[in-house]
């Protein structure tokens, strides 16, 4: 039997790979990755020369099959994603699963994410929180965001630029508009920043100055 690192990668800043994800990638004897163009530049950068194969949302329930074969083969793969930790919100859990199934070893690295340092960022309560991800875009939003609201524990959300100001809006319309928000964009890169308040005033916020980058929102729980 093979054996499958799940191997996280930078957010932003390429210096925040680990020197034993460096290690794993180049041992490797295939890396699965969500966008080959984009990971491509950076195995160039740390020069690791492993091949790819593409392994995303969009594929890897046809593809799972073909790579729990190369393990049994007792090829050494590793996963990774174009930004963080694989299966978060990323591909890789269908995968984790098929070769937990199959009783292949799976290791998963320790390293970058980008809620961790959203949540930290955020002053906002840490010893208990929620990971909501994305939410629904359409179906089952509405009943999501009102089960959210009478949650008590800090609420973790992903978000793309184009679409916060919109859930910003439902946050003060299901949440209240004096809930305490907290918003990371671009989180390691240049251009880093957290803007903290209350839900109208950051949704204010981003109306007047339109968000770009990777966004984390983190959402005060329900005070009893």
């Amino acid at each position: 039997m093979g054996k499958l690192f799940i191997a996280p990668t930078p957010i932003g800043n390429l210096k925040d790979i680990t020197l034993r994800a460096i290690e794993v990638l180049k041992e490797a004897d295939l890396i699965l990755a969500e966008d080959t163009r984009t990971s491509g530049k950076l195995l160039k950068h740390f020069e690791i020369n492993t091949p790819m194969q593409s392994h995303h949302m969009h594929n890897e329930h046809k593809t799972v099959g073909n790579v729990i074969e190369k393990l049994k083969s007792g090829m050494t793969i590793a996963i990774i994603s174009d930004a963080g930790t694989p299966a978060i919100s990323d591909p890789g859990f269908l995968l984790v699963r098929a070769c937990i199934e199959e009783e292949i070893e799976v290791e998963c690295l320790p390293g970058a994410t980008a809620f961790v340092p959203a949540l930290v960022n955020s002053g906002l309560p840490n010893d208990k929180f929620v990971f909501e991800g994305f939410l629904p875009v359409k179906k089952g939003r509405q009943t999501r965001l009102k089960l959210l609201a009478e949650e008590s524990r800090t609420m973790v959300f992903y978000e793309s630029p184009h679409k916060l100001v919109k859930t910003l809006g439902h946050f003060c319309e299901y949440f209240g508009e004096q809930r305490l928000v907290s918003v990371s964009r671009e989180l390691t890169k240049i251009y880093e920043e957290t803007v903290r308040g209350a839900a109208k005033e950051v949704l204010d916020h981003y109306t007047s100055k339109p968000p770009k980058g990777e966004i984390v929102v983190i959402v005060e729980g329900k005070k009893w």
